[in-house]
């Protein structure tokens, strides 16, 4: 039994480890500068959309419990204890669920989250030729925000292109701050992705290994 359970300690640890990580994108991506500057704007009692930040506190709060349901596993394997190796298990499977519900939530939303913060950028753009002039210097403000962060000019709005761009920028795609919203999320979303995929596949190995470390046990409190 101690020969089973010998080499069972550094896949818990490497599951810490991989909790750390986890918790550590979570958190860069949370103080991102530049979503962070884009995402604290507001526009008089509207603010900037945070759905995206949904994803990141999933991401944050599932590395740090990891990294405690790493410790557990890796104890209960140390003292071979089935009730601990067990509470592992269920631990590992409401993470994994957990995992499959935010990987479900961002491929459904992938596409509004940038949608939303478009149309809130169009709003401030159209505001800020607003006749107040209290408005329209708000406005102009996050429209500034945006364009200075993001290193880009216009939007949707045609009739606007003109006023914020000048004539080399006004058909070059990639200045566009549309096109440059939706490279900031797609991009942050796609590496959320992966991070959830790489957690998933280490969820699956740790939870055949605690059920392996269980029958071990089981067995061999039979002889």
């Amino acid at each position: 039994c101690t020969h089973l359970l010998s080499p069972s300690p550094p896949l818990p640890i490497s599951f810490q480890l991989a909790g750390g990580i986890i918790l550590g994108v979570g958190l860069w991506l949370r103080h991102d500068s530049q979503t962070s500057l884009i995402l604290q704007s507001s526009l008089d009692d509207q603010h900037a959309p945070n759905t995206f930040y949904i994803g990141i506190y999933i991401l944050i709060a599932v590395g740090a419990v990891m990294m405690f349901v790493g410790f557990l596993g890796c104890y209960g394997a140390i003292q071979e204890s089935q009730c601990l190796l067990g509470t592992f298990f269920t631990c590992l499977v409401i993470l994994f669920a957990c995992e499959v519900a935010a990987g479900i939530w961002g491929f459904v939303n992938k596409d509004q989250i940038a949608k939303d913060v478009k149309q809130f950028y169009d709003q401030a753009l159209l505001q800020s030729k607003d006749k107040d002039e209290n408005k329209a210097k708000k406005a102009q403000a996050v429209v500034k925000t945006f364009q200075e962060t993001l290193n880009c000019c216009g939007g949707g709005l045609s009739e606007l292109m003109t006023s914020t761009c000048s004539a080399t920028e006004l058909f070059t795609k990639e200045k566009n701050c549309h096109y440059k919203i939706d490279e900031l999320f797609s991009g942050k979303l796609y590496l959320i992705g992966i991070a959830a995929i790489v957690v998933a596949v280490i969820m699956i190995f740790e939870m055949i290994l605690s059920m392996v470390l269980c029958c071990g046990i089981r067995n061999s409190s039979v002889y």
